[in-house]
Parts: C-alpha cells; structure tokens; sequence
C-alpha cells in the first residue's frame, strides 16, 4: 500500500495515534515544495503530511509552489491525498463551522499559477469531469459522518478564487447567483495536479465563516476566521485518523491509471530533459 498524504494546516500531524517519525526535505524540478515533509506511522499506514502555507503560514496561496508539493508527495510514494481546507459558505445552509467533502471545482484563479507537470515538450489531457476520487471522498464522508456533533456535506462545489484577499460584497453575490457552494484559494491546482500525478485527491473543507455575502455579516475578519478554524481543527484530526484506519491496501478507482491515455505528444519527440524530468508522473507510460 503507498503512503497517505495530508496536506493542511501545521497541526495536522499532531493526531491522536500518529507516531511521528521523521521530517523531509525533498528536492524536484520544479522547485522547493512548501516545507519539509512530516513522515509518521498510524497503525500499520504510513502517513506523510505537508503544511502547504509553511510552519507558521509564511506562503500565501498565489505563491505556493503547487507542483513542488505533490512533486514531492509522490517522490514519497503517496497515493492517496486528503486536503484539509478553510473556506467560506455561499450558501445559508452550509454553517461555519460545518465541513463540505468538495466534489467539484470552478478556477477564478485564470491559471495564474502553474498547475499542470506538462507545459513544455509534452502535451496530456487528463480526463477532470470529476476532479475528486470518489472513493477516497467516500470514505472521508463516512468517517466524518460517524463522529458525534460533526455536521458533514457529501457534495459542494468550491470556487477557487485568487487571494490573498477576500471577496468583494459583488463578487460573493456573483458566486451565489452561478451556485457555488464554498469558496477558498488553494484547493483546485492540488486537485489537477493530484489527478496527472495519478495520485487520490479528496477535499474535507472546513467552513470558518458565511464571506461577506450574509446579512449581519457584512465583513469576514482573519480574527473570526482563526477562531473557527482552531476550534473545527479537532473535528479534523478525528476524520483523518478514522478515515486512514479504514483506508483499504488496493485503489480500485481510476485515479491510479489518469495518464494512460492521456498524453498526446510523439514519444520520439519528447525531449530527454522532459522524460528525465517526469519519470516520476510518466514512466509508467514513456520510455526513458
């Protein structure tokens, strides 16, 4: 079985049963990921977590390095991701302090940041109707579901837009009226990433405010926003731990094979630096 990763918050390694062994710097070619890499053990699974802001949330979403991170993830030998995610509601229904396991993905980030490993000599398509696993997020809904006093959403569409700053009053209204369901910065380029990488990917948002759409609730501080997610946090730790225990050994979902017909370009015409580069994501399906 390869290893679970999580990528979120700093604190998310601190889970009940996880014995922590080991912190790793890993190089790729595209760069340095966000931090060191956190190895631990939960049972008889491996877990490998990342915070994606850095110890300390020095990065701001427009600038973390997307492609390092899941790079990395898979240099590791993770097949299976989990985001944990703060987001905002769009909806009256969906509550902060609520969680959505996301199923859909709208970008408004107009591919400002570099979210594909094939951009130069070697073109793919993957196929991203469904830009989530729906067996990982399966079990993610199941494992939160169980959990006393957890109030869970089994599908919402998250609007991934810019940053670093919030909305504005007209943009909310313009999200509400396309009906999307959360709103937050980071979680489509890890999706799109994930699935060329043929690596699992799951959103377990955790909604921390209702953004400035709601009445009474004209402005979204950072104050409120920490708070909230401080206190969902926990609520985090116990989807995560419960929903690793149950993760079976085999994938029996599409993720694994994403790539297969997917790339497009000649395989004689892939330049060596490119081949050598990708083995990683493409040595299943090029020849070096």
């Amino acid at each position: 079985m390869g290893r679970i990763g999580i990528i979120g918050g700093s604190g998310l390694y601190k889970i009940e049963g996880i014995k922590v062994v080991k912190s790793v710097k890993v190089n790729t070619p595209f760069g340095a990921p966000s931090g060191n890499f956190i190895i631990g053990n939960l049972g008889d699974k491996e877990v490998v977590f990342l915070p994606r802001h850095d110890v300390g949330h020095r990065i701001p979403p427009s600038l973390i390095n997307y492609r390092a991170n899941i790079y990395g993830m898979k240099k590791l030998g993770v097949e299976r991701i989990i985001s944990v995610s703060a987001c905002g509601s769009l909806k009256e229904e969906l509550r902060p302090m609520d969680f959505v396991v996301v199923d859909q993905f709208v970008d408004r980030t107009n591919y400002a940041r570099d979210m594909s490993f094939f951009t130069r000599g070697i073109v793919a398509h993957i196929e991203f109707a469904h830009p989530v696993c729906r067996e990982l997020s399966a079990m993610v809904y199941k494992s939160a579901k169980a959990l006393d006093k957890v109030v869970v959403h089994n599908s919402g569409t998250y609007i991934n837009m810019e940053g670093p700053a919030f909305s504005t009053l007209a943009e909310s209204n313009l999200y509400r009226s396309w009906g999307m369901d959360i709103i937050g910065m980071t979680n489509f380029a890890e999706a799109k990433l994930c699935r060329e990488a043929e690596i699992c990917y799951s959103t377990l948002a955790a909604i921390t405010d209702y953004d400035c759409w709601y009445p009474g609730h004209a402005s979204v501080t950072i104050e409120m926003i920490i708070k909230n997610l401080k206190n969902n946090i926990e609520n985090a730790k116990k989807i995560l731990a419960a929903a690793i225990k149950e993760m079976p050994q085999a994938r029996n979902c599409s993720c694994q094979h994403a790539l297969k017909y997917a790339i497009i370009t000649e395989r004689k015409l892939i330049p060596a630096k490119i081949k050598k580069e990708l083995k990683l994501i493409i040595g299943k399906y090029v020849k070096q």
